[in-house]
């Protein structure tokens, strides 16, 4: 057994999706450096990891996280940078990561808040290209939040205050001379080992190659990057042949100079050495693959990749032969292979493409495949593979950036990227309304007055500033539409015109005017076999029909376009006219029947991931349980609905039909339990993760715990119940959350309320207690 070679539970290092990946390969030595990262996060409120590209900067902080969580009670959240362009999309995303949703048209706020009276760590991976960004995100984050703490990794230093910076050095390396037993506790050697018995298990440092071995890692300067490289090659080359042509190649490099090469010198003389070993196929793969952002799939290398000198029937084999010498890295995600390659070799890969003049061409290719993409999103969304959709188009939300950001460079591509914003409008409202925003106001910016797609793109920006509540661009980028569309004649473009209008009727509790306008966009879009356009303002028509009075035709309308999304297999917009059919029934009809709609549309939701029916939902449950006598519970609800609603910078206030039923139902649930309780449970609803949040919201069968001693037996909620079945099974927290597709932190959670409820310490009480139940 090689001592040092480590692995980690990377799943245990936080609680939410952005989790480090399972790394492909062990991780080698570093104890003191890890050791040394973990006194400084102890110490100071930001760190900073820098060093060159290839000197291990990345996993040490990765594996230093690991040393670390157990520091911070409320976790870690890694945030990676690599693959981020944008920086003003640098605060959204880490709201998002963050589990706060990015669609805040100011979300700092929203971030601090979050994070003012936690203790957790933030890792941002690869700061160097938004190092000004970082800077002025982390200093205000730090000196407003005294339990977070940053760890950065960046090829320059932050320069914020109280910053510590910590040089990442080079893998420890041996004195000439040393003996072949000793080699072994230097880390270069150790990785040397470790990647070279990889390619040549037979390989062992013995007393005929140990000075080999010890002058291959000195002339490498125990760069992990340069160790793993040089390793590949031991398949075909002894370690004294290996030396060797590392000898002629620096000779050329330095010029004969007896000072040998510089750390960066020797880094690229390897990354070129590996690309000078490649055959032609291989060296075309891996300039023209630098396109990608995030990484790829086998069928998008070989529709982006192939033609002029590689077939794309042989991507695969040419793939299968880059993994094989270190320049890309194989994933699997969801049980689909996908390549990425490090930044290091992506960045060398993108000056080659440079230096062939193939940059243009290739970005250009890359964009249309990602036009290709939403365009198939667009054709099959009504329909049963949605949920699949969505969770393929969050997996390409780099490339889309990339593609966006191609687009944005030139007013002839910027009429491309118009002329394809209809075909995933829903996206936005999923993924981020701020994100979308901001690259339609680029498009717009870029593109010609009279590019193709133009009406659309400011109706689409309008709609998603007026959810947003930003009333002046809603009506400076509506008006524009509406101009630009009877201009053009753009027939479809009038139709969601009316549509955005009618929204903002509906929403200001113009109930006339909102019936009158949907129902000519519902006609316009079912003339033109817009289906999908047709069934999104449909369910506002009948919510609209509803609100005006007329109730019972509001719920034909409503259910008969809720029977037509669901005979489709359709999810996102059924989640939205349940909502509707809630929103109906609580404000004008019956409150059981719009719970029994709400918590469908959450169920249905979570197919999804869109969190903005979050606060809708949770607003008409809330105030549905304190009409069923339950107050703790809506009070609780309604801390958990304000911090959805604070996540994409709304509030229930911005639609005027709920700003009274809401103001009566906070009244009424005050005066049930009396000020201080109240907040109290409107406190620990805001402060409630999103997981635990959504187990809670879902956990409609508990009117008992209204009146039960807060230590009574028998008084857990439905999901407290299976857990406790599960802990009596003998399943760790972890296992559990695997079981119920749960965050770990959130099984956590449950099983400390479960002890908290029964006044028990240990969890062989639990299950005692459930083996008493049984009998």
């Amino acid at each position: 057994m090689v001592i040092g070679v480590t692995t980690c539970d990377e799943a245990a290092v936080g609680s939410r999706d952005d989790a480090m990946p399972l790394e492909a390969t062990t991780y080698v030595g570093r104890r003191a450096e890890i050791a040394e990262v973990r006194r400084l996060l102890g110490a100071t409120s930001t760190v900073t990891l820098t060093g060159p590209g290839g000197v291990g900067k990345s996993r040490l902080a990765r594996r230093a996280v690991c040393a670390v969580r157990g520091m911070f009670p409320d976790g870690v959240v890694v945030v990676k940078l690599a693959e981020l362009r944008e920086p003003a999309l640098l605060v959204s995303t880490v709201a998002a990561r963050l589990g706060l949703g990015d669609r805040a048209a100011i979300p700092m706020d929203v971030i601090v808040d979050h994070l003012h009276q936690r203790r957790m760590l933030l890792l941002l991976d690869n700061c160097e290209h938004l190092v000004d960004a970082c800077a002025g995100l982390v200093d205000t984050l730090v000196s407003a939040c005294p339990g977070l703490v940053v760890l950065a990794t960046s090829r320059q230093s932050l320069g914020v205050t109280g910053e510590r910076i910590m040089p990442v050095p080079p893998l420890e390396v041996p004195q000439p001379g040393g003996a072949p037993a000793d080699l072994e506790r230097y880390d270069a050697v150790r990785l040397l080992l470790d990647r070279a018995t990889a390619v040549v298990p037979s390989f062992a440092i013995t007393e005929q190659n140990a000075a080999d071995v010890i002058t291959l890692c000195r002339k490498l300067e125990g760069l992990p990057l340069a160790i793993e490289l040089a390793a590949v090659r031991m398949r075909v080359l002894s370690v004294r042949q290996l030396i060797d042509r590392l000898d002629k190649r620096f000779a050329v490099l330095t010029g004969g100079n007896r000072g040998g090469p510089s750390r960066h010198e020797t880094m690229r003389s390897l990354v070129d050495w590996s690309h000078e070993l490649c055959t032609e196929p291989e060296r075309l793969l891996w300039a023209r693959a630098s396109v990608f952002s995030g990484g790829f799939d086998l069928d998008a290398a070989e529709r982006v990749c192939s033609g002029d000198g590689l077939d794309s029937r042989h991507v695969l084999d040419v793939i299968d032969a880059l993994i094989d010498k270190s320049i890309l890295v194989r994933e699997e995600y969801q049980g689909l292979a996908r390549y990425r390659m490090l930044e290091t070799i992506r960045l060398y890969g993108e000056e080659r493409l440079r230096a062939a003049d193939d940059e243009q061409r290739m970005r250009r290719r890359h964009r249309d495949w990602c036009v290709e993409l939403t365009g198939r999103f667009e054709a099959e969304w009504i329909g049963p593979d949605q949920a699949r959709w969505v969770d393929m188009l969050i997996r390409e939300h780099p490339n889309l950036r990339r593609a966006l950001d191609f687009c944005a460079s030139d007013p002839d591509e910027a009429a491309v990227g118009l002329s394809k914003v209809l075909t995933f409008k829903e996206y936005w409202i999923i993924r981020g309304l701020t994100e979308g925003r901001i690259w339609l106001d680029r498009l717009l910016d870029v593109a010609a007055d009279d590019a193709p797609g133009r009406a659309h793109a400011l109706w689409s920006n309008a709609f998603l500033a007026l959810v947003q509540g930003d009333i002046d661009a809603y009506e400076t980028h509506l008006s524009d539409a509406e101009r630009v569309a009877e201009r053009t004649g753009d027939e479809k473009a009038v139709a969601y015109v009316h549509h955005v209008r009618a929204y903002h009727a509906l929403i200001g509790n113009d109930m006339p005017n909102a019936v009158e306008l949907f129902g000519k966009s519902v006609a316009m879009f079912r003339a033109q076999g817009d289906e999908a356009g047709e069934l999104w303002s449909t369910y506002n028509y009948g919510l609209a029909i509803s609100l005006s009075g007329e109730l019972d035709r509001g719920r034909r309308v409503l259910r008969d376009c809720i029977e037509r999304l669901t005979s489709r297999g359709e999810v996102f917009w059924r989640s939205w006219a349940l909502w509707s059919l809630a929103a109906a029934e609580y404000l004008r009809g019956d409150v059981d029947e719009a719970a029994k709609a709400g918590f469908e549309v959450l169920r249905l939701q979570r197919r999804v991931h869109d969190r903005v029916i979050l606060a809708f939902a949770v607003t008409v449950l809330a105030g549905c349980a304190a009409h069923n006598e339950q107050p703790r519970r809506a009070a609780r609800l309604l801390g958990v609905a304000a911090t959805a609603w604070r996540s994409f910078g709304a509030s229930p206030r911005n639609y005027a039909a709920f700003v009274e039923p809401v103001v009566s139902d906070t009244e009424l649930v005050a005066g049930r339990l009396g000020f201080d309780q109240a907040a109290n449970e409107f406190a620990l609803g805001a402060a409630m993760p999103a997981e635990e949040a959504m187990a809670y919201v879902l956990a409609d069968g508990e009117p008992a715990e209204e009146t039960a001693p807060k230590n009574a037996q028998g008084t857990l909620t439905r999901r407290e119940n299976q857990i406790a079945e599960l802990v009596a099974e003998g399943l760790t927290n972890k296992q559990i959350a695997e079981k119920l597709g749960i965050a770990r932190r959130t099984a956590e959670s449950h099983v400390d309320h479960i002890l908290t409820k029964l006044s028990f310490t240990n969890r062989a009480q639990i299950a005692a207690w459930v083996a008493s139940r049984r009998n």
